[in-house]
């Protein structure tokens, strides 16, 4: 059953970060003056980091043990937010432009994929 689920959400995750990077794409090509030049990697960050905690998750849900369950669910989101602060951080660090825009596409991009999570996690608990 993890496997199913798994291959599921990683489909409709590949299906929906494919619909974002064509978005990002144009964005690019119409308003360049918009789109920060580190969006493809922070789709790339996300989505890595959002599978991988997803799977910690169903792993922690499918277990018996309830304690795991919630020790599972903890990690995957320490692991979540930690990632997101060093990527961040590292970025800002290392960068001497476009700080804020990066800032704001980064909270854009974090807000569209948590969105993403709820209806994807939704729609399986309507089953």
């Amino acid at each position: 059953m993890l496997k199913l689920s798994f291959k599921k959400y990683f489909f409709r995750l590949l299906v929906f970060v494919i619909i974002l990077t064509s978005i990002t794409v144009g964005l690019q090509q119409l308003w360049p003056q918009y789109a920060a030049p580190a969006l493809p990697f922070i789709l790339l960050f996300v989505f890595l980091v959002t599978l991988f905690t997803h799977y910690l998750i169903l792993r922690g849900i499918y277990n018996k043990d309830q304690r795991r369950m919630v020790s599972n669910y903890m990690l995957a989101t320490i692991i979540k937010f930690m990632s997101y602060l060093i990527f961040i951080l590292v970025y800002l660090l290392l960068t001497k432009q476009d700080k804020i825009l990066f800032a704001i596409t980064f909270l854009i991009v974090y807000f569209l994929f948590a969105l993403f999570e709820i209806f994807a996690i939704k729609r399986e608990d309507a089953k």
